[in-house]
């Protein structure tokens, strides 16, 4: 019997990332990220290799991989220097899409979605008062006749100016006329490109590191009825179930990105003389480049744990969260390492470091907190009482 693709770890898929993403050096990611520009051309080049299309089922033009070759992808790309950012969305929200989608919906929107024509990459959740309470959102969806009108605000919308379609969350019945606390969101496949400026206005927010983030405006924006996701108020359970694929593939991520500092720390830290011996010879050079290395190989073996039982259908809630809050320590760890090493070429734009950095420190923010990580932890792992 042959050995599980996923012991296998996908090496002739990570050679082949790993090529197309040196014809994206340094140089391209530095420019795009001076400018604050989508990396249009990586997209492209990503799609028509058809790795974007990973997960889509054959039947549809995608190659019907699991999710823990879009992990592979998604790492391979982070450890090449390169940032996943810009189109990770569409692996880890594509489950709802297959799992909750029409037979309909499917036909019409995975075709072109694997070959590149539609690109689903925005994902409308985040509000500005609710935050990490999903329950509490105030986006509002109505129906009236055919369609469904919406109105609200969304916020941390990365990809929208630069998505062909996007996943909405927003609530079809009012709080206090639920049975369950769960019930009452719907989720919604947005035309962006029919929406925008009949109802949809779109605002980028600058922020530290280039992630095409935005705001979201929604004033009496029609979506047809044939675009609602499943059934109506059972949104939230769907989205739920999304996101412990969203953690484990953001989690493979922080992966990649601390393979990538410890690399470039090593390669520095044999190159680097100083008194007559290379700067690595020192353990206080040595230690805190070990120790991240230790540290991302304990993450990455539990997010290959989080893989197996995901894919195995099983429950992985609690892999999905520990190896997203601890692969995004152990890449800030191997960052602060490569930082450390570097000295003050560490903060110069034309080692990376600093890009890369930046960058990868996103993930102890979004898309979960380290503090709501360790909340569910305590509450559902441990069983201690819930603290909010």
């Amino acid at each position: 019997m042959g050995e599980p693709e996923l012991m296998q770890d996908y090496t002739s898929i990570r050679e082949e990332v790993a090529k197309l993403c040196q014809k994206f050096p340094g140089e391209y990611w530095r420019a795009r990220d001076k400018a604050r520009e989508y990396p249009s051309d990586f997209v492209a080049a990503l799609g028509e290799a058809g790795y974007l299309a990973a997960l889509i089922p054959e039947e549809f033009g995608g190659a019907g991989l699991p999710i823990s070759a879009a992990a592979a992808i998604l790492e391979e790309i982070q450890a090449q220097g390169c940032n996943a950012g810009a189109v990770h969305a569409q692996m880890y929200i594509m489950g709802t899409m297959l799992r909750h989608g029409s037979d309909e919906q499917k036909s019409q929107y995975l075709p072109k979605i694997a070959t590149g024509e539609l690109r689903l990459q925005a994902f409308g959740v985040t509000e500005p008062t609710s935050g990490t309470d999903t329950l509490a959102l105030k986006t509002v969806a109505k129906r009236d006749g055919d369609d469904y009108v919406i109105n609200g605000q969304k916020l941390w919308t990365s990809r929208a100016e630069h998505s062909d379609l996007m996943l909405l969350l927003a609530r079809t019945t009012p709080r206090d006329q639920v049975s369950k606390r769960t019930d009452g969101l719907s989720v919604f496949l947005v035309d962006m490109n029919a929406a925008l400026d009949n109802g949809l206005t779109i605002r980028p927010i600058d922020t530290m590191m280039n992630h095409s983030t935005t705001e979201l405006f929604f004033d009496n924006m029609r979506v047809p009825a044939a675009n609602l996701i499943g059934e109506e108020g059972k949104g939230f359970r769907y989205i739920l179930s999304g996101m412990n694929a969203e953690r484990l593939l953001i989690a493979a991520e922080c992966i990649g990105d601390a393979k990538w500092f410890i690399e470039k720390a090593t390669a520095y830290a044999k190159e680097r003389v100083l008194f007559d011996r290379p700067i690595g010879q020192n353990q206080g050079v040595q230690f805190p480049i070990a120790r991240a290395y230790a540290q991302m190989r304990a993450a990455e073996l539990l997010v290959h744990e989080g893989l197996r039982k995901y894919e195995a259908g099983e429950n992985c809630g609690e892999e999905a969260n520990m190896a997203k809050m601890l692969a995004a320590e152990a890449s800030w760890a191997a960052g602060e390492a490569c930082v450390q090493t570097h000295g003050g070429f560490g903060f110069a734009a034309e080692y990376d470091v600093e890009r890369k950095f930046r960058e990868t420190r996103l993930y102890q923010v979004a898309p979960i907190s380290t503090n709501m990580i360790l909340s569910y932890v305590a509450e559902h792992v441990l069983g201690l009482p819930r603290s909010y």
